[in-house]
């Protein structure tokens, strides 16, 4: 009975043995499938960070893809606009070519034509008028000018020269009789007289056209000279004044 007793106890202690070094292997093992999963899991948590970062990057590159052919189409019809709008530019110049080669005879014509008006006109504003004229003269044949700037100025001009029949004006000028200057005051009423008076008054007369010289008007008139001469430097009310004019033929 010793014995069998010996020998129970003996395979007891051997049993528990096993059992302790069985358990220790399995929580080895344990702990390395842990580990492992741990390991595992970081690896897939990498893979679906890069798979994310991947997808990201690949929306980006579709949206910029249709973005880029967006852009191209939009483009295209940039570029095609810009080429039918340098076609009708280079049109455009042909024919500003072609029209300047007919308004620039026009124009040189048109100032001719104001030049003898000025020369043949009562002599109001002489200098003036000359002067504006001598300066479109000199502006015609200026390269750095535009045809449509000449133009403006020559029409400019001949509204200038259009105004002066409808307006009355006072100026103080000279005249010159028996060779000597004098200066008077002068009042023109539209085209229609020009006349003038001394400075103390005692002297007045008109512009005879159709014998281009100064004429003396009777002492009559000198009060109604007077009297234009402060309506249109505005001293006095607009009134009827009585004077000589010339009668056209």
């Amino acid at each position: 009975m010793l014995k069998k007793s010996v020998l129970i106890l003996s395979l007891a202690t051997c049993f528990q043995f096993a059992s302790a070094e069985t358990v220790e292997g399995s929580k080895q093992v344990q702990k390395q499938i842990n580990e492992e999963a741990v390991s595992s899991q970081k690896k897939i948590n990498v893979m679906a960070d890069e798979a994310t970062q991947a997808l990201q990057a690949y929306r980006a590159a579709l949206q910029r893809a249709e973005s880029l052919q967006i852009y191209n189409a939009q483009l295209q019809k940039l570029v095609s606009s810009q080429s039918t709008e340098m076609a009708s530019i280079v049109e455009q110049t042909e024919q500003i070519e072609q029209i300047e080669m007919g308004v620039l005879p026009l124009m040189v014509k048109m100032v001719d034509t104001l030049d003898k008006l000025v020369a043949t006109d009562t002599p109001f504003l002489i200098h003036e008028r000359t002067a504006r004229v001598e300066n479109l003269k000199t502006l015609i044949d200026r390269a750095d000018v535009s045809i449509g700037e000449k133009y403006r100025r020559i029409m400019e001009a001949y509204n200038v020269e259009m105004e002066y029949g409808k307006t009355i004006e006072a100026y103080t000028g000279e005249i010159v009789k028996a060779g000597q200057p004098k200066s008077v005051d002068f009042l023109r009423i539209g085209r229609v007289g020009l006349y003038y008076q001394s400075l103390d008054g005692k002297e007045s007369g008109r512009w005879d056209k159709k014998n281009q010289l100064w004429t003396l008007v009777d002492a009559s008139y000198r009060r109604s000279i007077r009297d234009g001469l402060r309506v249109a430097r505005k001293q006095a009310p607009p009134e009827l004044l009585t004077l000589p004019v010339a009668i056209s033929e």
